[in-house]
Order: structure tokens, then sequence, then C-alpha cells
């Protein structure tokens, strides 16, 4: 098939996160402002700095066959259960070829992992260690690859235009799902299962970013320790989960008379150049990304009323961000509602993007935005309008437009767009 410049569409989603098993319940505890931060049991937590962290909710054990689950890492075991629903979602009952809509040759996956299979990693060492080479997992080398959550969707759904997983850390979701729409434009494919996983509840990234001052350590109220734009924010608290979409052209969603969800803009891409692991104070690089999502898609500011931001709760990167809203958007950013759901499902890292696409695809599609929690004191420099504690109704007519914004360390900035249908 010649190149193209087809519209993209989402038409199914899936999830698992702290705050439910699937999309709808997930859905309905960000609108009910629901925290899925806890304290982090057992002796090998025990000792850390930060202690808590935001769980899935409904753990995989409970979802899929012990044989599979033991092949696969545990951001693979979210990943196909989120695949699983997205796919489902979009009305197909088979993989490709089975389920005759849609060509096995004509479907990819790009789901993408910042950390890849960290806990297999880590769990196989000690393994080796303490019981000896004979008892480390031949499943090993496949569980602990960063693109095994891709390829063994891949494998779920018999796609065979491309497998791919980007890794920007916590970008990585967002670009992921870029990339899928580049290969719906493009004519590579006419279907792509796309998003982002992570398991890093683990002592030693725990122990690691807590060195790196980046996680809240307010292991005495596990609820409200994460909190974008209050002036009481002391950083991110790790969450996991995965987050899926379906994407398709406009044109295979009509043939086989699909429900959309909202079609899919495009995407904005820029590099801070500035640390591996610091913001840039500016926003400049944030902001360059937003113009390019602008330049690339036409999106109108006015129409664009919802933002579910990256706003992890540390003191510079939240007010990066906003600063680089305001610089590109000026006052259009006056009439747009900013959601931070972080507040609520902690930090996914790669997953990130995958799971805040799914909060923002529903956000449109229902036509309300859900609120950031917390927020008892906002800070002085947020110049934005915070949608705060409470979820708030969007405009119920006429065509509107989100963005998700999605930044990683590496300086890594990814902004996708959306609208409704």
């Amino acid at each position: 098939m010649s190149p193209t410049n087809r519209t993209v569409v989402v038409t199914g989603i899936g999830a698992t996160t702290p705050l439910g098993g699937d999309s709808a319940s997930t859905w309905e505890g960000l609108l009910a402002g629901r925290s899925g931060v806890k304290p982090l049991e057992g002796e090998r937590f025990a000792e850390l700095p930060v202690r808590i962290a935001a769980p899935v909710a409904v753990d995989p054990s409970e979802v899929l066959p012990r044989p599979l689950a033991r092949k696969l890492d545990r951001s693979a075991q979210f990943a196909v259960i989120a695949a699983r629903e997205a796919w489902a979602d979009a009305g197909y009952t088979a993989p490709a070829g089975e389920d005759e809509s849609v060509a096995p040759d004509r479907l990819g996956t790009v789901i993408a992992s910042g950390i890849g299979g960290v806990t297999t990693l880590l769990d196989q060492y000690d393994v080796l260690k303490e019981k000896g080479v004979r008892r480390v997992s031949p499943h090993t080398v496949p569980m602990l690859m960063p693109n095994g959550p891709s390829a063994n969707v891949g494998l779920e759904v018999n796609a065979q235009a491309g497998v791919h997983t980007p890794v920007s850390a916590c970008a990585s979701g967002a670009e992921a799902i870029g990339y899928a729409v580049e290969m719906i434009r493009t004519g590579r494919a006419d279907v792509v299962v796309a998003g982002g996983t992570e398991a890093a509840i683990h002592p030693l990234p725990i122990a690691a970013f807590a060195n790196m001052m980046a996680m809240s350590k307010n292991n005495e109220s596990p609820e409200t320790a994460s909190r974008p734009y209050d002036k009481a924010r002391d950083g991110f608290v790790l969450g996991e989960g995965a987050g899926v979409v379906v994407l398709e052209s406009a044109e295979h969603a009509a043939a086989r008379g699909a429900r959309v969800y909202c079609e899919v803009l495009g995407q904005g891409l820029s590099a801070d150049s500035h640390h591996i692991a610091q913001p840039e104070p500016t926003g400049r690089g944030v902001a360059a990304a937003v113009q390019n999502l602008l330049d690339n898609t036409g999106l109108d500011p006015a129409e664009l009323v919802h933002v579910n931001a990256h706003a992890t709760s540390t003191p510079q990167g939240d007010t990066a961000e906003i600063k680089a809203l305001r610089k590109v958007l000026g006052d259009d950013l006056d009439h747009i509602a900013i959601s931070a759901t972080k507040s609520m499902t902690g930090h996914l890292l790669g997953g990130a993007g995958g799971i805040e696409t799914v909060a923002t695809v529903l956000a449109l599609y229902h036509r309300v935005a859900p609120p950031t929690i917390n927020v008892d004191a906002l800070d002085d420099d947020i110049d934005a309008d915070i949608v705060v504690n409470e979820p708030r109704k969007l405009p119920a007519d006429g065509p509107i437009s989100a963005i998700n914004n999605s930044f990683g360390f590496g300086g890594h900035n990814v902004t996708l767009a959306f609208r409704s249908v």
C-alpha cells in the first residue's frame, strides 16, 4: 500500500492500574478522586526511605492462567491484560486472521516500557546467588527483554505488520502511541495495539529514585503523598500497571462498523538537551514539543479544552510544564482544564503515557475532566486552571480537543492530541 496521510481513530481501550483491574473501574476511580497509593508491606521494604507505592488494584495472578503468567515478566502480564481488554473493546473476537475483519499483515503492536523486565532480572539474580545456576528460569531472557510486553501482545493478536518498543523513560508509553499513529498514517498498518506498561515496585528502583531525591517520603500519609501543583509536593510516588489503546485508520474502522471514541490528531516531539534527569527549568523543550504538535496537526488552541498533564508532583517539573503551556498557548491556556491524574495513580514511568492516554480519551468521550487530588494550597507559580479535587464537565456541544503530555529522563518530550467525534 502506498504511503498516505490517513485519519487515525481510537476504537478500543484497556487498562490495569492502581485504581482498578480494567478501564471502567480505573475511570470510576479517577472521577471519584480515589488514591491508589498504599504502604509497602514486607521485610524487604522495611528499611527503605520510601515505603509507599501504587500497586495494581487487581494482581495478574487473579486474571491470567498460571502457566502463562510464569513465562511473563510482571510488565508483560500487565500489557497482556490491558491489550486483551482493548482488543475486545474494539470489537475484535479473535486474533487477526481468525477474526477476518483485520489481516495479520495489516496489524501491528507498539507497547513501551521505560525499564523492561527489571523485577525478573533482579529476582532471577537472587535465585542464581541463593539457589544456584540450575534454578534460574529458562524464560529469564524473554521475560527481561524490554520488548517482551510488545512481543507477547503481538503473539496474542497475531500482529505481523510490526512489533515495536520505543524506550524513552517516562515518555515511552506516549511515544509508543505516536509511533503507532505514524504506522497507520504511512500505510504500514490498518490497526495497531499501542500503549505503555511498567512494573518496577522493587526495593532497588525505589532506593535509587529515593536517593536521587525524586520521590515523596510521606510514608505517614500514602494517599496524600502524590500532590501535583501543591506547595507541599515533595516528589513522585511510584505506580505500576498498563494502559493500551487500539488505533485504526478511520476507513478501516468505518468498514467494520466499529464504535469510535475519538480521533488522534498526532504528536509533538522534542528533546531538552539539558540534563540526564532534571527538567529544563524554563520549559523550553516542553514548549517546543507543544509547538511541534500544533504545527504538525493544525490544532487550533481555541478548540483545546483539556490537558492531562505530566505533572509528577516534583517541585521543578510541575512548574516547568505550566510555563511551557503558557508560552505556547498564551491566553488560550485560561480556558483549558488541566488534570494531573498521577495524583491518584502515582507515576507509572513508561506506562504513564498509556494510562493517561486512556484517561484523555475517556475525558473527551464523556466530556468530563478528572480531578487533581491533594491540592490543599496551589503553588503560586502555577498560572493555569487546575481541576482541583472534583471532576469538571467539559463543553457539551461541538468538537473539542485534548492533549496528553509525557516527559522522561534524558529530556524526552512527547505530547499527543485527540479530538472528539
